[in-house]
């Protein structure tokens, strides 16, 4: 490749959301509450399910790392683009872009995989109710969030390697608040037909293989439940998988959005907003939706925030 692996541009400059002093003003404060409560909603429900033992099951042992991802996931954009707006300063560094692309990589990864476990989580047990103890064992689960780190640190380091053989010359400017892939090979002046060719096949299939994995989970809990002859029973099985649908239909409503619709439906300015739904405002969301619409949390969290007895932590 031209250019080898060095780079005419020492740092990035990020132009965030907005140019406008008053906007950019008011986007900070909302994105540090936003911020703020995701750190602190997905903290929240790693004590609660740590705490009772009720609650030491398959689904919430997946639904505890998955907020611990949604933690980190969050921290490797928001903290350097409130940082910027205090500083006055867009830059960011070449490494520091290239570490802010692997990271974001890895945790959107980790957590489309997450989901993925989940939604088989619901099949077994919706599925095959019987077997669910034998199949859902601590061993399983355990491979489950293994391979789901390990895969998604695979793909995001393929990314990151790749982009360090690239050259950067001239335009440095990211119309984003953080360093995307998709934006920073626009900005190469050297070929990057393996970035895309990479990017359009393992990079796709990191989303794809997942959503086609909860697409099959989900349709055969449908078909399960349709054959349920109560009405009762077929909303209480629905109910179990109300959660994780709508996490799953706001994470992928955005990504597809962004990755995978003709580039001629959208602009820069949707692509943003899509990004902060899935970046943002899904992970702050989740919390609240697997609290509010589930009992047991729900109970688990008033005993908690009450401090009753019968908790060890």
């Amino acid at each position: 490749m031209e250019g080898g692996n060095q780079s005419a541009v020492s740092e990035f400059i990020l132009l965030g959301l907005s140019e406008q002093p008053e906007q950019q003003t008011l986007l900070f404060f909302l994105f540090l509450i936003m911020y703020l409560i995701t750190g602190l909603g997905n903290l929240l429900i790693i004590l609660v399910i740590r705490a009772s033992s009720c609650l030491h099951t398959p689904m919430y042992f997946f639904l505890s790392n998955l907020s611990l991802v949604d933690i980190c996931f969050t921290s490797t954009t928001i903290p350097k683009m409130l940082a910027n707006h205090v500083s006055g300063n867009k830059a960011i560094p070449y490494a520091g872009c290239l570490a802010q692309v692997f990271f974001f990589i890895w945790f959107a990864g980790i957590d489309s995989t997450l989901l993925t476990s989940m939604a088989y989580d619901r099949y077994v047990a919706i599925c095959a109710p019987l077997h669910y103890s034998m199949i859902m064992t601590p061993k399983l689960c355990a491979l489950l969030i293994v391979v789901s780190w390990f895969w998604s640190y695979t793909n995001a380091l393929i990314h990151t390697v790749l982009l360090t053989r690239l050259s950067f010359c001239g335009h440095s400017e990211i119309p984003h608040f953080f360093c995307d892939l998709s934006p920073l090979l626009k900005l190469a002046c050297s070929d990057t037909f393996i970035n895309d060719l990479m990017v359009n096949t393992v990079g796709a299939l990191t989303i794809i293989i997942p959503f086609i994995g909860i697409l099959i989970s989900y349709t055969r809990i449908f078909v399960t439940v349709m054959k349920i002859p109560s009405t009762v029973g077929k909303w209480k099985a629905f109910s179990t998988c109300g959660s994780h649908l709508t996490v799953v239909c706001l994470f992928y409503g955005a990504i597809i959005g962004v990755y995978f619709s003709p580039s001629s439906t959208h602009t820069t300015q949707q692509d943003t907003a899509a990004a902060v739904m899935y970046t943002v405002v899904t992970p702050m969301l989740n919390p609240f939706i697997y609290s509010l619409r589930n009992k047991d949390m729900k109970g688990a969290l008033g005993i908690l925030l009450t401090k009753k007895p019968g908790l060890s932590l």
